[in-house]
């Protein structure tokens, strides 16, 4: 039974692809449900016992201290049902242990990769991942992931015979070519605490986004359930409300624009696997070059060569899909103050967004003829 800090999925989890393409995901993101970690089925001879004494007993390298805790969070359940410290355990029960994220099972090893860390205490590290940093080691990156580094930055060894009994360190992640802040846990606590308010969407959350064309509107909200592409698994998509999916909501309002494309803020109000990707998309204005999202080909602009050739300058200089987690905020775990973060723009979007500035600011009307 045993459960360390380091571990990860022995199938994949909802993002499958995720560490081979950057899939945005957080845990709470996966399915918005709770995900069975450990399942105790009461024996007939069981004596009467309570439920936390009765887990402390049978997790040999699970603490007392974290049982405690995950009771107060909710996640012990009897016969599907949360129940508290003092619920006593008969025969025929069924206990399980769940969390807001898929159990774990693949060990990794600490390698000394820079962090840029934001902010730091006993509790939590906000980092600002930079574009192209895979978050979770699988499907051929078993190594220098982010998860390998903050491994080495808070010196926890890994090997074989490692003892470690934390439930995890992150608590969502962002794709690996997305770039911006996330929040680390560093206790029992502190991983508990905030697991809890991404699940219940206290979280705030602000990415800013190049999307192909004009929006309209000055601001709005997308609303439509998420889930897989039936046609092509490595893409999610919007169905019908009721249908298939998740729901799910982006809240967007528009920063700057240039005629062909647009700077958008935009405020999750749940997380879905890809969600802003795959709502921008739905409504037409998929991310500047989002290959997995219809957006890494000419979809706004003139029929004239100059205006390819510049597309295709501007898709050098930012190779990935326009998106940042610019803002992070939540409830600090032990202080219970609430306390917000913010990161600049990454070198790639500010160039793009000033390289598309002065074209719209040069524009000429005769090639203002679209070509979708």
């Amino acid at each position: 039974m045993k459960d360390r800090f380091f571990e990860f999925d022995e199938e994949p989890i909802e993002d499958f692809d995720s560490a081979q393409a950057g899939d945005e995901v957080a845990y709470e993101d996966e399915e918005q449900e709770m995900f069975e970690h450990y399942r105790f089925d009461i024996d007939k001879g069981q004596a009467p016992m309570r439920v936390d004494k009765y887990l402390s007993t049978h997790m040999e390298y699970t603490s007392r201290h974290r049982i405690q805790l995950a009771i107060k969070a909710d996640y012990i359940r009897v016969n599907d049902k949360v129940v508290k410290a003092n619920y006593i355990v008969r025969p025929g029960d069924v206990v399980t242990f769940v969390m807001p994220y898929r159990r774990r099972g693949m060990e990794i090893l600490p390698e000394n990769i820079p962090l840029d860390i934001v902010y730091e205490d006993d509790d939590v590290l906000v980092l600002n991942k930079e574009a192209g940093m895979v978050v979770h080691p699988g499907h051929g990156h078993f190594s220098g992931t982010l998860i390998n580094a903050l491994a080495h930055h808070l010196g926890l060894s890994q090997g074989p015979d490692a003892a470690d009994e934390r439930m995890g360190v992150l608590v969502h992640r962002i794709d690996k070519d997305t770039s911006g802040l996330l929040v680390v846990a560093k206790n029992d606590e502190a991983q508990l605490n905030l697991a809890k308010q991404f699940f219940v969407h206290s979280i705030e959350r602000r990415y800013v986004a190049i999307v192909w064309g004009n929006i309209k509107e000055d601001e709005g909200t997308i609303t439509g359930n998420i889930g897989r592409d039936p046609n092509d698994r490595m893409r999610f998509k919007v169905f019908p409300e009721g249908d298939h999916g998740k729901h799910a909501v982006t809240h967007f309002r528009v920063l700057e624009r240039f005629g062909y494309v647009t700077v958008v803020e935009c405020r999750l109000e749940t997380g879905r696997t890809h969600q802003i990707r795959v709502h921008f998309n739905y409504i037409g204005h998929p991310l500047f070059n989002d290959s997995r999202y219809d957006g890494s080909e000419i979809r706004k602009g003139t029929v004239y060569a100059k205006y390819r050739q510049f597309i295709t300058n501007c898709f050098k200089l930012l190779p990935r899909q326009a998106l940042h987690a610019k803002t992070l905020g939540f409830v600090h775990p032990r202080t219970g103050e609430t306390v917000r973060f913010d990161s600049a723009l990454p070198a790639d979007m500010a160039a793009l967004i000033e390289k598309w500035r002065k074209y719209s600011e040069n524009m000429v009307p005769e090639e203002d003829s679209e070509c979708d």
